[in-house]
């Protein structure tokens, strides 16, 4: 156990994970809590924006039905409400559906922004991660550095061995924090265009159905 505390940090293929961690000092820590964050926001993200979760496939035809069989009861309303997020939107405007066709609009866009608000939980804090990451790889760095400058002020230059071993530690943090940021930029990327898609989805499919509740579509109107 011994030996693996003392492996030389100078030798590329004796590094541990633990070891390259302590390494990198205390800016390693924050750095790999934003490691686990990210982490867990991508795995609920990828659960919570599943399509078939959020835009039930069937969801406005199945209200269709009941409305031109005159079956839309509170409680199918209900139903429909706590079922997905696009169950939530279609049920404000079937709720003003006795009202004019800009009401039940309005009523949808209205829940609409609480659902895509939703939609977007967690996305900003990922991007925030995905900037702020690099940012503590370099401080890390260039304290590593200020302590490399502070050793060839005692030393001296004449040990390349000492000085390169300090180099390569004090880059660790900057590799540790690109790490975190690239895949966190990614899927920033991939969730907020997620989020647009289905947005498009659910006013597309909300739209419908108020042409539909106000005479202006037929029953075999597309999905």
């Amino acid at each position: 156990m011994s030996a693996w505390i003392d492996t030389n940090f100078g030798n590329p293929g004796d590094f541990q994970v633990l070891e390259l961690i302590r390494a990198g000092g205390w800016l390693m820590l924050p750095i790999l809590a934003c490691s686990v964050i990210a982490m867990a926001i991508v795995l609920e993200r990828l659960w919570t924006l599943r399509r078939r979760r959020v835009m039930p496939a069937g969801l406005v035809a199945g209200i269709r039905e009941w409305h031109y069989r005159e079956q839309l009861t509170e409680e199918r309303l209900v139903q429909v409400r706590d079922g997905s997020p696009l169950g939530r939107i279609l049920t404000a405007g079937l709720a003003n559906r006795e009202y004019s066709r800009e009401v039940m609009k309005e009523a949808i866009h209205d829940t609409g922004r609480q659902v895509v608000a939703e939609l977007e939980h967690y996305i900003n804090t990922l991007g925030t991660i995905a900037s702020v990451t690099p940012l503590l790889g370099l401080l890390g760095t260039v304290i590593g550095m200020i302590e490399v400058f502070g050793v060839i002020m005692d030393v001296g230059v004449g040990n390349p061995g000492v000085l390169a071993g300090g180099i390569s530690k004090a880059l660790i943090t900057t590799a540790a924090g690109l790490s975190v940021a690239i895949p966190a930029l990614m899927f920033h990327r991939y969730f907020n265009g997620k989020v647009d898609k289905l947005t498009m989805g659910m006013e597309e499919q909300a739209l419908e159905l108020v042409a539909v509740i106000k005479g202006e579509r037929a029953q075999g109107g597309t999905e």
